[in-house]
This record gives C-alpha cells, sequence and structure tokens, in this order.
C-alpha cells in the first residue's frame, strides 16, 4: 500500500493474499523461534532492539533469497518487489521497537508522573556521567529525572546526551535556584579536590544532596549499580590534592628490608604497615599490645597481601626484656615508631601512663635500635609537641628531644615526623560527631574559637615513608597541612550534609575547653624556623639539639618520680625538661 500510495494495480493486487501469507508466515515462524514476544514490555531495552532487528533482517534475507529462486529457476518474476522488502524491514523494525517504547513509557507516566519524580542533576557529561544517567534510569528511573548535564568543556555545553541538555558549571547555581534539585551526582573520576570542595559547597547552600560515582574499580562486573553511588562525606570536604611520592627513593630504601612497626594496630601503624607492603620489604613485624585490633588486621593483610611476610607480635614497648628479644630475633634495619597514647584530656588525668608509653617506651626502643644497629629510626610525632599545654604533648616533645639527642652519638639515624589531626583515626571528632548526628544530638564543641590541622591517614602515612627515606638522621619533619579548619564550621557542614537543619533538627552545644587543650595547634614554635626538601609538602624544622648526658639524667629522674605516683612532681618535672610546657585548663596550671 506504501510503495503504490494507496492505489494498488490490479496485478499486485491479485498477488497480495499468496504474498501476505507467504510473509506473515515467515515473520511468525522466525518470531516464534527467537522468542521476541517473551520480554517483558516494561523493561524494554536496547537489547530488546537488538535482537527485533536482527529477526527481522533474517527474515528479510529469506524473503531475498525466494526472489532469487523464483526470477531464476522458475518463471523469471520477483515474488516480492525489493521495494516491498525494504519498507516492509523498516516498518517491521519501528513498529515492534515503537510499540514496546510506547508501552513502558505510558505505563511509568501513569504510575509515576514526571511532576512527582526527584530532579536530579549529573556534573560530568562524559562516559562516567552517561553511565550514571543510564544506571538511574535502569535501578531507579521512576523515581528520579535527570534535568541536565553540568561540563566543564565549552564543545559540550549546548549540546544534548538521550535528549537530557549539558550546561557549563555557571548555571549550576542558577539551576539549584530555581529548580528542586534533590540531588547532584558527581561522575568525573579525576576530579580535582579543590573543585570538588567548591561543587558541594555551592549544593549545601540550596540544601542539595551530593552524590558520588565511586572508582571504575568497585563497578560490580565492570557496571554501575544506582546502590553503589554514595553520599558524600566530610572528608571530601578536606580532602586535598593527591601528594605525589618518590616511589624510586622509597622503593630503594624499603626493598627486601627487615621493618618494624610499634603501634601497628593504630590508625597510623596500621596504614604504615599497609603502604609498606607496597613495596615488597622482605619481612615487616608489627608490634602492638591491643589484640583484637591487631587480629583484624592480620586477617586483612593476609588476604590483601598474600606474598608479604608478615610477623604479628603481641607486646607493649614498655616490656624492655621482650622488646630485647624480639630486636635480638628479627635484627629490623628500619623502625617505625607509632606507639604513642593521644588523647589529650586522658593523659592529662593519666601522666604517669603517659610518660611510661610516650617517654620511656621511645627511650626503650630508640636504645634498643642503637644496640642491634638499626640503621633507621623513623619516630611519630605530633603538632601537639610545639609549645605543649597538655601532658601528652610534653611527652611527645620529650620523645623527641630524647631520640634527637642519639643521632650524633651513633650509626642509627633518629628522624622525627610531625603532624596535626588525621581524618577518622580512632578517637577523631569526625566520628564522633558523626554519631552525635545519627542520635539526634547534640553535637559537642569545646569552643566556638577551636580550630585544627587535618589530614587524612594515607597522606600523613605516605609523608612519613617520604620523610623516613629522605632523612639523613636529626631531623624533624613537618608536613603542609594546608589550612587550619574551625571545628564549629566543621560541624554545621556535617549537619547540612546529613539533611538536617541547625536549631530546628539539631543543637550545638558548648562543652568548654577540657584539661589540656588548645585553641589554635601550632607546627612550629617561635624558636624554629624551616628548610624546605625536595618534596612541596615536607620542610624540615629547625631545632636545637639537647645534649645526651643531659636528657637522659632528666629521664633517669623522671623515671624515679613515676613509681611514687605523685601527678604534680612529675609533670613539674616535665615542665623543668620543656621549657616551654605550660599548662592550659589544667590543674597542672599551677606549676608555670
Amino acid at each position: 500500500m506504501l510503495r503504490f500510495n494507496f492505489e494498488l494495480p490490479e496485478k499486485d493486487a491479485n498477488a497480495l493474499p499468496k504474498v501476505l501469507i507467504f510473509v506473515v508466515a515467515i515473520r511468525a515462524v522466525s518470531f516464534f523461534i527467537a522468542r521476541t514476544y517473551a520480554g517483558i514490555i516494561l523493561y524494554t531495552s536496547t537489547k530488546d532492539a537488538v535482537r527485533i532487528v536482527t529477526v527481522t533482517t533474517v527474515g528479510s534475507i529469506i524473503f531475498v533469497l525466494t526472489d532469487l529462486t523464483t526470477f531464476f529457476l522458475i518463471n523469471g518474476i520477483n515474488f516480492i518487489p525489493y521495494s516491498i522488502i525494504i519498507i516492509d524491514f523498516i516498518t517491521t523494525t519501528l513498529a515492534l521497537s515503537a510499540f514496546r517504547i510506547l508501552v513502558k513509557i505510558t505505563y511509568m507516566e501513569m504510575n509515576n508522573p514526571s511532576s512527582k519524580k526527584t530532579n536530579v542533576l549529573i556534573y560530568g557529561a562524559g562516559e562516567s556521567g552517561l553511565i550514571s544517567k543510564r544506571s538511574l534510569d535502569r535501578d531507579a528511573g521512576t523515581k528520579y529525572k535527570v534535568l541536565g548535564f553540568i561540563d566543564d568543556d565549552p564543545k559540550k555545553i549546548g549540546l544534548k546526551i538521550e535528549d537530557v541538555p549539558i550546561y557549563g558549571p555557571d548555571k549550576l547555581e542558577k539551576l539549584l535556584e530555581n529548580n528542586a534539585i534533590e540531588h547532584l551526582i558527581i561522575s568525573i573520576q579525576n576530579i580535582k579536590p579543590a573543585k570538588k570542595q567548591e561543587i558541594i559547597e555551592t549544593c549545601l547552600t540550596y540544601n542539595t544532596k551530593v552524590l558520588n560515582v565511586p572508582p571504575v574499580s568497585k563497578w560490580i562486573n565492570g557496571e554501575l549499580s544506582f546502590k553503589q553511588i554514595k553520599k558524600i562525606n566530610i572528608e571530601d570536604l578536606l580532602e586535598r590534592d593527591e601528594i605525589r611520592l618518590d616511589e624510586n627513593k622509597v622503593q630503594k630504601e624499603l626493598l627486601d628490608r627487615c621493618i618494624l612497626v610499634t603501634g601497628a594496630a593504630g590508625s597510623i601503624g596500621s596504614e604504615i604497615v599497609r603502604q609498606l607492603a607496597r613495596f615488597s620489604p622482605k619481612q615487616i613485624i608489627l608490634i602492638d599490645q591491643a589484640e583484637s585490633p591487631l587480629y583484624h588486621l592480620e586477617l586483612e593483610l593476609n588476604e590483601k597481601f598474600p606474598n608479604v611476610n608478615f610477623e604479628i607480635i603481641i607486646c607493649d614497648v614498655n616490656h624492655k626484656v621482650r622488646m630485647r628479644k624480639i630486636m635480638e630475633a628479627f635484627l629490623p634495619q628500619i623502625i617505625y615508631h607509632a606507639a604513642a597514647y593521644k588523647h589529650v584530656p586522658m593523659m592529662e588525668n593519666n601522666p604517669v601512663e603517659a610518660v611510661f608509653t610516650n617517654v620511656l617506651g621511645t627511650r626503650i626502643i630508640a636504645d634498643l635500635a642503637i644496640e642491634f644497629k638499626t640503621e633507621k629510626f623513623v619516630m611519630v610525632s605530633t603538632d601537639k609537641a610545639v609549645n605543649p599545654t597538655s601532658v601528652m604533648g610534653a611527652t611527645k616533645r620529650i620523645a623527641e628531644i630524647y631520640t634527637q639527642s642519639l643521632n650524633s652519638k651513633n650509626s642509627t639515624r633518629f628522624i622525627t615526623t610531625r603532624f596535626g589531626n588525621v581524618l577518622g583515626s580512632n578517637g577523631s571528632v569526625i566520628p564522633l560527631f558523626r554519631e552525635q548526628i545519627e542520635k539526634g544530638g547534640p553535637v559537642t564543641i569545646t569552643h566556638a574559637e577551636v580550630t585544627r590541622y587535618f589530614m587524612t591517614i594515607p597522606e600523613a602515612c605516605q609523608l612519613v615513608l617520604e620523610a623516613g627515606a629522605m632523612g639523613e638522621g636529626g631531623e624533624i619533619y613537618i608536613f603542609d597541612m594546608g589550612k587550619s579548619v574551625k571545628i564549629l564550621d566543621l560541624a554545621k557542614k556535617m549537619i547540612k550534609l546529613s539533611r538536617l537543619e541547625l536549631g530546628k533538627d539539631i543543637q550545638i552545644k558548648y562543652t568548654g575547653l577540657r584539661p589540656g587543650e588548645k585553641l589554635y595547634e601550632e607546627l612550629l614554635n617561635d624558636k624554629e624556623n624551616t628548610l624546605p626538601t625536595y618534596h612541596p609538602q615536607i620542610m624540615i624544622a629547625r631545632v636545637s639539639e639537647s645534649d645526651y648526658k643531659t636528657i637522659s639524667n632528666q629521664l633517669d629522674e623522671l623515671e624515679k618520680l613515676l613509681y611514687q605516683h605523685d601527678n604534680m612532681q612529675i609533670v613539674k618535672k616535665m615542665k623543668e625538661i620543656v621549657a616551654e610546657f605550660k599548662s592550659q585548663n589544667s590543674v597542672y596550671v599551677k606549676l608555670d
């Protein structure tokens, strides 16, 4: 009918019944064999369209072969005109595909009208953005409507992907302002932290939830599921550009070496172990007194690094006899000393234990390192050791002084690394705030003006390895911690990220500075200045070295006081050793 503009010539009208029966029969048999009828129309996809085209093509090929047979072997006439075969192929394919799409769209619109769908923006109009949209359509298409893509590429702006417009970044705020955007999905895989933070800050202003597409390596069987698209965490707002390690230098330092890590089950120690394992050491000895965390770490390491030789030992660094036996048995060439008590208020009330572990424990390990000719001793210190206001900070400063004093007298090279708070470490502020928000509050802050430096655990440990590799002995390395973060702002952002309204859904409660706590942390004191290194994020603090005999005698006196359990006398002695130790919000203020 299409071929002859709905006016059939008599000759073709006479042939129509035979041709119609033949075509319907071939189509019916091919559709039956291929089971094109078996697909659930509601879930029609490109695979169904491919099946329809394939089956229709096979049928059309049969028609062509029939024509060739009748033309060359029977009567010299085409049974079905070739133009009819082409028209039939096109109309059949379109009709079958269009019918399925129409049914699917009608059903979805009836059950969930577009006006009731949640608006979504996708940041990134590349392949990952398209995959994100399709996974959204496939897994949650009845709930969400992609309103647009945002992309930095000027060539893409103004174009469309699957009928969804692409906008420039300058239009983001206007889109959020004029539309009720529930979610913004960041699909770009290697987005710069500063750019990500800018996007998140903008979305928080308009109460839009930000989601993040995971790395391709975490997709299930190479496919992205909507459930894998996770919400942004506060850590993403504090993230910085990736640190570039001098892999060759670190590899040369660690390859085929026997390495001992104290405090190996802690936040920093365990990450140091994970990073060491990447550089093919001969053996890693893990020392810690915490049984359960060490057990869980052992299971993780055996699964992730089956080819690395780990030795797991439960031991307290204060146990001198046992630590000597361990050193004698393994003769480590490098020691990373991360064992320490770190909680400021807790140590303020327990100076005996703080000194035992942080000072005398360090002394034991450092002395054993010299005795057994360890090549390098890398100590993990803290910004709280600078102009300390707490017992904990003072103990770490004393440990720094002692290890530095050993450097010039022995072949062992003593190196100190000093950095601030690490995100997500045991007992840190972010897990605490998260728990308080989940419980409905209040979120507790010690003081409205408190600020802290933050760094991720992997970032800090990478810099520890780098500093350990570059150190020649006697240096105190400090890390570029970025900008100081106001804890109040941090709490407010975490509340916003949780889609709660401060003052209405949750409250912030000020509890007052805790004993020994500072308002502001420092990485250097007034008498120190820095020297640059080849790594832009690592600097050397110029600190005057102490005399070994003097500090050693002072530690002997301090140790004797420990057995008297007189906290005042212990702290008084600490203040004699560290002249800049001035207590804050503490019972020890009277000693200053």
